[in-house]
């Protein structure tokens, strides 16, 4: 397994990331042990969770995840071969069961979050500790669009660094990154940071698949030229681009047959790019996901891949990808349908 430095901490991580959000809801806690479990024994060192999870969001289940984790490294006392990565959540109006529905990425709120997770994990520190999705009314889970509101109450970001530095200082978080950012919202975390000598954010994690390549506009420079690196989320887009769904498709265990709401990577052009990378992939013997996964490893401005399994089958499929190397004549053909179908999900 490659690892890659996580920003400008020195930090190794690899290439692939275990994105554990299922854990609680469509996994037990027995399968999530499992698949730690292979996980680690295949070179990835860098888990991923958040407050939030399980998903969907829901009080029966909320901090489910972590919890989880924090089981598996008591059982195994495999903390220290693990990178582990965290979330607090933004502004949490639709999840009332968070904080009451009243969650900010202010002091009170970030610092009450991150101790609850240093207690469902069961360990001392986070190493990478990130906000879920800015303060702010912006481009994040699929919106498109931006609106300005001039009268929108935020948390300055600077009360968000300073809040994140107090947790360093205490060594309760050793390095800090955003998710669901914009390329302002970047900036402005750099800006800040340098301008009050505060912790510098390391990593962004954002949507990045073949449907939704839009990090590139903007961000993928940020990425490179700041080290500050996508952490790629949602890279098979729902499992979509494995092609299970096509041609009108249910599998029983598949998250959009149990979660009909998740809407984000469906529609005609969704498919219609979908059916076209499925084919492409086949015709180059190759497995659609593997494929899927192993042009996101290839990207210079990628950190890490995160990603997600039900099942273990699954799960040794993904990470096969790591041994992929996709050709230029692959490379072409993916250039000719981003150009055919460009972006089509946001």
């Amino acid at each position: 397994m490659q690892t890659r430095e996580l920003g400008r901490t020195g930090l190794k991580v690899s290439a692939i990331a275990l994105g554990t959000m299922t854990w609680g809801e469509q996994n037990t806690q027995e399968e999530g042990f499992a698949q730690m479990d292979y996980a680690l024994e295949q070179g990835v060192n860098f888990f991923d969770t958040a407050e939030l999870y399980a998903i969907p969001p829901k009080a029966e289940t909320y901090g489910r995840t972590e919890e989880i984790i924090g089981a598996w490294f008591k059982q195994t006392g495999n903390r220290d071969k693990v990178v582990l990565a965290s979330k607090v959540a933004g502004p949490t109006a639709w999840c009332p069961h968070i904080r009451g529905g009243q969650s900010r990425l202010d002091a009170k709120n970030i610092i009450t979050a991150c101790e609850d997770s240093l207690k469902r994990l069961g360990v001392e520190h986070i190493d990478l500790y990130q906000t879920h999705w800015p303060d702010r009314n912006t481009n994040f889970f699929g919106k498109r669009g931006y609106r300005h509101e001039t009268d929108e109450q935020i948390t300055p970001v600077e009360e968000t660094l300073r809040a994140l530095e107090q947790l360093v200082q205490q060594g309760k978080v050793r390095h800090i990154g955003v998710s669901n950012e914009t390329p302002w919202g970047v900036m402005q975390h750099l800006h800040v940071s340098d301008n009050s000598n505060l912790p510098r954010i390391v990593s962004i994690q954002n949507p990045y698949s073949l449907l939704n390549r839009s990090f590139e506009v903007g961000l993928a420079e940020i990425a490179c030229r700041e080290d500050v690196g996508l952490l790629a989320y949602s890279p098979l887009a729902f499992g979509v681009l494995s092609g299970k769904y096509l041609c009108g498709q249910h599998p029983e265990a598949g998250r959009l047959s149990l979660f009909p709401d998740y809407t984000r990577y469906s529609g005609p052009e969704a498919d219609a790019a979908t059916a076209a990378y499925v084919r492409l992939a086949h015709e180059h013997g190759l497995q659609p996901a593997q494929m899927a996964l192993a042009f996101i490893l290839q990207q210079p401005f990628v950190t890490s891949c995160i990603i997600g399994a039900t099942s273990m089958e699954q799960l040794r499929e993904n990470l096969g990808a790591k041994d992929i190397s996709l050709s230029d004549e692959v490379l072409a053909g993916i250039e000719t349908i981003q150009r055919q179908h460009p972006d089509p999900c946001p």
